[in-house]
């Protein structure tokens, strides 16, 4: 018999039990998805963690309060401060001695939320109080890889003076202006507090790394008139010319800011200095754990499917005694028969792994829309999907397989 007969056979096999066919493949499409699903999920996100933090340039670091990283660096050899979170924030004041004391030939800013829930309004419009106010001086958005759509940057005198001037996001500047140039020149309210609009920040999306398009950027004095922002901890923004200097930067960094908050030889630092891409790494390396995860519930899921693929299949032997019979009885041998079966088995497999996959693609490329990356299709785990779905069928189908191709075709013709 060739092999395109059995094919039929194992189609209108399929076809004559179709709903149990239908389940099984449906159980085998959810385990696909889970797997397929979360992968590409994962996939999306480290490219938008590796796209922020390439927007923010691999030749910048921060100084903060506190490691970005999921586990801080320690020194050998030096003393543990205990500390409070008062006394871990990197005052204005420290920010200020760092400048003077930093020598090294790079681009510094200071930047600061000042508030994070505030609220926008213009004429009627008014948002929820869930904006980023940040002060910042004129360097910020060249050391945070930030490019203007429209308008310009503040000046140096702007920075110092405490104006009310300010730079909005694109998001914010869309939704209270007809358009990014209608807004320039404009006036909005910051809380009960006019500014004038200066510029309009390119958009970079949403993702949880980034929210420049739901900031407004306003100059450090203005924000140290109008905020509270004593009690903030500043973040002390780096830009190296040349990344091959960066580490000879970063150990420049080090010994000013120990300078500045008059740390002992001894003693540990109060402070976490944070590299862009070893931040994007660490994100990515605990998205492991998830990606683990998945795989376990996907596998898990093709094991109930495989037992019942089994199930099904051993039931249709039975129930097809007589047919099995009959086609030995015109000559169909133990292969055959074998194969049939077979097919029918990873037939059912692939056919749940196709749709799995395809819907898993789909639903982790949502994910993608949201986050304005591009659309993205795991090939190594499409294959390695349709892989499991083939040893699926082949472990699930073997053994009433070669249970149907031992039938005695006598006894089976007699099967009531």
């Amino acid at each position: 018999m060739k092999t395109k007969d059995i094919i039929s056979l194992a189609k209108n096999a399929i076809k004559s039990n179709r709903l149990r066919a239908n389940l099984t493949v449906a159980i085998i499409a959810i385990g696909i998805t889970a797997l397929i699903g979360i992968v590409t999920i994962i996939e999306v996100l480290k490219g938008s963690i590796y796209n922020n933090f390439t927007s923010m340039g691999a030749n910048t670091f921060t100084i903060t309060s506190q490691s970005i990283l999921s586990k801080s660096k320690k020194h050998g050899g030096k003393k543990r401060i205990n500390q409070s979170e008062t006394e871990s924030r990197i005052s204005l004041q420290d920010a200020d001695n760092f400048m003077r004391y930093f020598q090294y030939p790079a681009e510094v800013s200071l930047s600061v939320v000042a508030n994070s829930g505030a609220t926008i309004k213009k004429g009627t419009k008014k948002s929820n109080p869930n904006v980023i106010v940040m002060g910042s001086d004129e360097k910020y958005l060249k050391v945070s890889g930030t490019n203007l759509e429209s308008g310009r940057n503040f000046t140096t005198t702007e920075t110092a003076s405490g104006v009310n001037f300010c730079i909005l996001g694109n998001d914010i500047a869309t939704k209270y202006f007809s358009n990014v140039e209608d807004a320039i020149n404009n006036s909005i309210s910051i809380g009960d507090e006019k500014y004038k609009v200066l510029g309009v920040m390119e958009s970079k999306g949403s993702s949880f790394v980034n929210r420049t398009d739901n900031m407004v950027i306003i100059p450090m004095q203005n924000a140290r008139q109008r905020y509270a922002i004593s009690t903030k901890s500043a973040v002390i923004s780096v830009w190296v010319n040349d990344i091959k200097y960066m580490n000879m930067a970063v150990d420049e960094a080090e010994g000013a800011m120990r300078k500045s908050r008059k740390l002992k030889v001894n003693e540990e630092n109060t402070f976490a200095i944070n590299k862009n891409d070893e931040i994007a790494n660490s994100l990515i390396s605990n998205l492991r754990f998830v990606t683990l995860s998945a795989s376990l519930i996907g596998f898990i899921t093709l094991l109930g499917a495989a037992i019942g693929l089994m199930n099904i299949m051993l039931v249709s032997v039975a129930e097809r005694t007589r047919e099995i019979g009959l086609s030995k009885a015109i000559g169909a041998n133990s292969v055959t028969i074998r194969l049939q079966f077979l097919t029918e088995a990873i037939y059912i497999s692939l056919k749940g792994g196709f749709i799995g996959i395809t819907i898993g693609i789909l639903i982790g490329n949502l994910i993608s829309l949201v986050l304005k990356t591009d659309f993205l299709i795991p090939w190594l785990w499409i294959f390695i999907g349709f892989s499991i779905c083939l040893v699926v069928g082949l472990l699930a189908g073997i053994y009433p397989a070669i249970k149907a191709s031992k039938l005695n075709p006598i006894n089976a013709l007699r099967y009531e």
